[in-house]
């Protein structure tokens, strides 16, 4: 059984850092290139970063230069280091796994962003 678990969302003033982290079970990790994802209430679910089985990065504008993606493949598990955070940044975080037309997805963990 696949299972992807978020943890260390939470409520942080703007400014702040948070990271998360996604454990993995159930799938051969380290050839699954990684995302993570957020959802906003009302908006559409966007890709944040991701991260290839080798290790190549790609960020969304909005979070370039703020957050980093990376991965340990001996822990099963993907991080997102959010720093400089923003009201804007409030949303559910997913993290999903994928590899060709397979995908798996967590559950997601909330991030809010506010004073």
């Amino acid at each position: 059984q696949v299972q992807l678990v978020e943890s260390g969302g939470g409520l942080v003033q703007p400014g702040g850092s948070l990271r998360l982290s996604c454990a993995v079970s159930g799938i051969f990790f380290s050839i699954y290139s990684m995302d993570w994802y957020r959802q906003a209430p009302g908006k559409q679910r966007e890709l944040v970063a991701l991260i290839t089985s080798g290790g190549s990065t790609n960020y969304a504008d909005s979070v370039n230069g703020r957050f980093t993606i990376s991965r340990d493949n001996a822990k099963n598990t993907v991080y997102l280091q959010m720093n400089s955070l923003k009201p804007e940044d409030t949303a559910v975080y997913y993290c999903n796994a994928y590899r060709g037309s397979t995908n798996y997805w967590g559950q997601g963990t909330q991030v809010t962003v506010s004073s």
